[in-house]
Parts: C-alpha cells; structure tokens; sequence
C-alpha cells in the first residue's frame, strides 16, 4: 500500500489532504492551549479561595484556630493551596510538553510538505516539457515529410515537361532530395525524441513521482503518530499529578479525622475559664425594722434613678457588682466627704428647713460608710490598684500586669508574655555572641576591621538584655502571684462558696470586695497578705484628670453658713445661688458646683435644692433668685 502506486495521478488531492492534516494538528494544538489557560484559571481561583478564608495575622480569628476543627479547615485550605499548585503543574506540563512541541514540528512539518510538493511540481513540469519537445519534433516530421513529397512531385511535373529546360529539371531534382533529407534528419531527431521522452515518462511515472509521494505518505504518517503520542502525554499529565491529589485529599481526610470534639470542649473552658468559685448562699437582710433609707450595698448595683435592687453576687461570678456602677457615681463615693454630714444650726427648726435633717443613722452600716473609712484608712495597694484597673479599662486603658482578666486567664497572658520576653532576651544574646566572634576576629585580624566600632552595639545589646531580664522578673513575679493565689480544685474543697468567703474575709472586709469585683467588671488577684502601703493622692486621681465634668440637674440656695474644712466639702455662704450636679443619694450630702473649678459637697440640710428634670445645664439667672 503505497501512495506513489496507487495514488500516481493524484497529486492536488493529497495537497489538500496533507494541508487538512496540518490544520488538524493545529486545532488540537489550541485545544491543549486552551486547556492549559483553564488549569491556570482553575488553580488562580483556588488559591484565591484559600487565601481569602486564610486567618489574617494578629487577628481574633488566629486565636480561633487552637480548636481542632478550625485547625482540620486551616489543614483543608492549605491542601486547597498544594491542589490548586497541581493544576499550575499540569498547565506548565502541557504546555511544554504538548503545546510547545507540537507548535515547533507543525513549522517542521510544513517545511517538509513544502519541500516534497515543490519537487513534485519540479518533476511534473519536466515531463511536460520533454512532451512539449516531442511534438515540436513530431510536427517538425510532419512538415518535412509533406515538403519532400511536394518537392518530389514538382521534379516529376519538371522532368515531364519536354519544354523545361535541362536546368531547371536539375533544379528541381536537387530541391527534392534535399527536402527528402530534411525529412529523414527529422524523422531521426523525432525518434529520438520519443524514446527519450519515454524514458522520462517511465522515470517520472514509476520512480521520481512514487518516491515523492511515498515521502509524502511516510511525513503525513509521522503527524499522525505524532497527534496520537500527543493524546497520550495528554492523559499521562494529568495522571502524573493524581496521587499527588489523592494525598491532598487523604490529607483533608486525616485533618477532618483528627477533629476532637472534647479536646474543643477542653479548650472553651481553657479560653474562659475565670478560676473563681460559684456564689455561696445569701445572707437574709431582715428590714422589719425601721431604719433610714441609705445607700446600701445593693444600690450600688442601681443606676441614679433606679429604686429597684439587685442581689449582691448576681451574674455568671461574684464580680457582677462593680460592672452596674456608673462612673461618675464611683467617682461621688471617692470624692464625698468621709463621715456624716453636721445637723444644720441650732437657731434652725429641723422642722422649718426644707430639704430637712436626715432620719437616724440606720443600725447596719451601709457599704458607703464602710467605703468612706476604708478610704481614711491607710489603703492598702492592692484596693488601689483594682479601683484604678477598672477606671482605666473604663478610659481605654488596659493594665500592664492583665489584672482586668480573671486568674486562670491572667496566668496564661503572663506566661505567654515571659515566655515572648524570653525569645527576645535569647535573640539579643544571639546577637552579642554574634557580635563578640566579630570583634575576635577584629582583634586577631585588624585589617578586616575596627573592633572598637562594635563597642558601642554591645553596650546597647547589654542594656536590652538586662531590660528585658528586669521585665520577664516583674512579670514573673506577677506569675507566681497569681499561680500561688488560683485555688486548688479537690473533691470537697471549694464547692461551696461559704468556704471559700471564709477564706477570703479579711479582703473583703478591707477592700470591699477586691477579690469579686472591681470597677467596670475587672477582675483583680492581688493577695491579701500584701504589704500595706500609703499611695499619694495624686497617683490615683491621675485616672480621672479627663473625666467630663457632671452636667448641672438644678439650682440650690444656700440657707446656712456651711465652712467645708473636710476634703471633697466646698464653702458656702447663707443666701449664695449655686448649681446642683448631683442630688443627695440618701448619704445626707448634695453635691454643688460654684463655677468650672469649684465643685464639693454640702449637707443637704443647708440647701434648698430647686431641681429641673428637663434642663441639661441650668443657668443661675435673676429670676432664681
């Protein structure tokens, strides 16, 4: 089977079929590259996918994944990622080994076509050239032959004509033969002709034209073959990167796997575990007694118009006190005078005044009074500190030593904070040994350097460390406080808070109730066995240099004298107009403002207070007065 046999006359048809063969290549080249721009686009939009629910850094969502579920979809993304790398692999493959390859051999290819078409042209046009010889000699035959056989019948008219001359006879018997040589001349040169244009015709037929088509034949063979071998390295690219995606997928499968749901379980309680003990039984208040209506310690959790009361370790823990206490009413309770206000003058009838004298103190001792000798007393730091964590938290603050958090996480944000100033005390000593080979080698070597110019970075070196040596001891400091103060959980030990307010009275007592609750809901650890020690005034009145000062509620005139000699007390004279900016909380003290600097509080029994409940800032104008 052999295209030059069978396929001899053939030739414009097999140039269009080898040009349909190339273009076929073609195609299937575009197919593939096609193909391949799917794969990128493919592996683009899964990796973006991973990238977009990718944790941010130093974000809330990056503590979120120590849960083993989160970790097994963190695990799931990244293998995403490793996925979408193996569809970039089998783009690059087909690219290269398809798309590139098969781009190169169709310019080969048509190089060759073009080679083999143009000597089949080359031999066409011979023969038909040899063809055109033979029947130019032929018709030259022809001619001769018809000349002769006109020049032999004009000698034979010549010869029988008795009138012509002798001469022209012999004229016209040379005129015949020579026409009869031409004749044969060509009849020889038409011979030759023929049979050399048989040989050609043989040549071109059974050898120049096979041959070339069987190169023809063997070429359109070769692409075929080579589109078949391309299918295949088709399927082998993407088989090559199977077991690659099957361990992607068995990974997704072992994360999914490794999901603990106790572990999880585990860690929420880890998370926000606060290390305090559940609230004991309450104490019942008997109020069948009559007594004066003051602010207890239940009022502390009301807001300014609220009358109703709420139990004292309300809430999920004991420190669901201080959380319900606005600030400018915490900051009333440090600034009102520390003992009961002085009954108006003699002169007065009780009766006659207003805003008239208190009802007798009640028997127990409201939580104000018990505040305001705590602060006449020599503080002790802890009570401090906790008042002025829960003011700053309240400001945007939040304290050095975490003493807003509870215990059990207050342990876990000061071991991480040793352990990342640890990292950095070993990175800098790093850095000096570092420091001190290079000024060994100065030593030992001048000319590579100055060992003097590293002086002064290892003094900077030696300060950071001992910097950070300073701080990882005060925060382990802190550390071992709190870990010395969590309680130990037994069987019977601390099941019931009873045991555990046992434990804790005297701190209690003294710094009304730091160890539950301190201001805005922060939570303080400090151990009641701390050295007491007398903290300036300034230091803690520094939290609130930027509070906003209270609106004015009202106006108020001064019906007696009052000389204020105790600190947050204020001077007024008998007739004097002044704002009101807060009313008496049943203490027996209202508190007043003469101008943007003078503010204190006044018995309430020496004013008589004109409240506006619709004025935000009152002004003191002739008409009060």
């Amino acid at each position: 089977m052999s295209w030059g046999t069978e396929l001899w006359d053939q030739f414009d048809n097999l140039e269009k079929h080898t040009q349909w063969g190339i273009d076929v290549l073609e195609k299937y080249i575009k197919f593939v590259k096609e193909r391949t721009e799917i794969e990128l686009s493919y592996a683009k939009q899964l990796r973006n996918l991973s990238k977009k629910y990718q944790p941010k850094k130093n974000s809330k969502e990056e503590e979120e994944y120590r849960y083993t579920s989160t970790r097994a979809f963190l695990a799931t993304l990244n293998e995403m990622n490793d996925y979408a790398g193996q569809h970039e692999v089998i783009s690059e493959n087909m690219t290269s080994l398809i798309t590139g390859e098969l781009t190169r051999y169709v310019q080969e290819l048509k190089q060759e076509r073009k080679s083999h078409f143009h000597d089949g042209r080359k031999a066409q046009q011979h023969i038909e050239t040899c063809w055109k010889q033979l029947e130019a000699s032929k018709r030259r035959f022809e001619r001769d032959c018809k000349e002769a056989d006109r020049a032999q019948q004009y000698f034979e008219k010549m010869d029988a004509d008795i009138n012509v001359t002798k001469a022209d006879v012999e004229k016209a018997r040379q005129q015949a033969q020579l026409r009869h040589q031409m004749a044969e001349d060509s009849k020889a040169e038409y011979s030759s002709t023929l049979q050399k244009f048989n040989s050609e015709q043989h040549d071109h037929y059974y050898t120049h034209i096979p041959n070339i088509f069987q190169k023809i034949q063997e070429m359109e063979e070769r692409r075929i073959v080579r589109i078949g071998e391309s299918m295949k390295t088709f399927a082998e690219v993407d088989r090559q990167v199977i077991p690659i995606i099957g361990k992607c997928l068995d990974e997704i499968t072992k994360a999914a796997e490794s999901i603990d749901h106790k572990n999880d379980s585990q860690l929420v309680i880890e998370a926000f575990k606060s290390g305090f003990e559940p609230p004991g039984d309450i104490d019942f208040e008997d109020f069948t007694q009559p007594m004066k209506r003051t602010v207890s310690e239940s009022s502390l959790s009301n807001s300014r118009g609220d009358g109703k009361s709420e139990p004292k370790f309300g809430g999920k823990s004991k420190g669901k006190l201080w959380p319900f206490i606005k600030k400018n009413k915490l900051m009333s309770l440090l600034t009102s005078p520390h003992q009961p206000p002085p009954p108006p003058p003699a002169s007065a009838s009780p009766s006659a005044v207003p805003n008239g004298p208190q009802s007798p103190k009640q028997q127990k001792e409201p939580l104000s009074h018990r505040f305001n000798e705590f602060m006449t007393s020599k503080p002790k730091i802890h009570c401090f500190r906790s008042l002025k964590r829960g003011l700053s938290l309240k400001l945007g603050a939040g304290p050095e030593d975490f003493s807003n958090l509870p215990p059990e996480q207050r342990r876990k944000k000061l071991q991480q904070k040793v352990d990342e100033l640890n990292r950095d005390i070993q990175k800098e000593m790093d850095q000096r040994d570092a420091l001190t080979k290079m000024k060994d080698v100065y030593i030992k070597n001048p000319q590579m350097g100055d060992a003097a110019s590293v002086d002064h970075r290892l003094a900077e070196l030696g300060q950071n460390i001992e910097k950070l040596r300073i701080e990882v001891q005060k925060f382990e400091g802190w550390l071992a406080e709190v870990e010395g103060r969590l309680p130990m959980r037994t069987e019977q030990a601390r099941r019931q808070s009873g045991l555990y307010e046992a434990q804790n009275t005297s701190a209690v007592n003294s710094c009304a109730q730091d160890r539950e609750s301190s201001p805005d809901g922060s939570y303080t650890e400090e151990q009641s066995q701390e050295t007491e020690m007398k903290v300036p005034a300034t230091d803690f009145d520094d939290e609130f240099d930027d509070e906003e000062p209270l609106p004015t509620i009202g106006t108020c005139k001064a019906l007696y004298t009052f000389e204020g000699q105790n600190e947050g007390t204020i001077s007024v004279a008998e007739g004097e107009m002044l704002y009101v900016i807060e009313e008496d909380k049943g203490d027996g003290w209202t508190r007043i403002r003469r101008n943007e600097d003078e503010e204190g509080y006044v018995p309430t029994s020496y004013v008589e207070v004109y409240l506006d409940k619709n004025a935000k800032d009152v002004q003191i104008t002739p008409e009060n007065l």
